[in-house]
């Protein structure tokens, strides 16, 4: 079975794009949690951040870099969070990651 994110690369569910290449899909959030909240998401499916090959990191980290200058972040800031695994609050078992800012962010302590 289909994770969401590859049926959005597949283009079978429609999805707000900010930037896209032939390996990466950069996606609004539909639950933003700042002011702009970007989903980064490999084409290749790759589970979570502990089976990420170095070839896919490279690629993931210059896309980031230039979404995040393509939306003006890449001067004020913005946080870049992925989650692994249940306790570390991943959701959906494809690898992406959390692009956030747009305001000041606040850090909250979990315990």
């Amino acid at each position: 079975m289909s994770s969401i994110f590859t049926k959005i690369i597949n283009g079978e569910i429609p999805s707000n794009k900010v930037l896209e290449n032939q390996t990466c899909i950069a996606i609004h959030d539909i639950s933003p949690q700042a002011p702009i909240h970007i989903l980064i998401i490999p084409k290749k499916e790759i589970k979570d951040f502990q089976e990420l090959d170095l070839q896919t990191m490279n690629e993931l980290m210059m896309f980031i870099q230039e979404v995040a200058q393509k939306l003006g972040l890449d001067q004020s800031g913005y946080r870049l969070i992925t989650n692994v695994g249940k306790d570390g609050g991943q959701e959906i078992p494809h690898l992406h990651f959390h692009l956030l800012g747009g305001a000041k962010l606040k850090w909250e302590k979990l315990a």
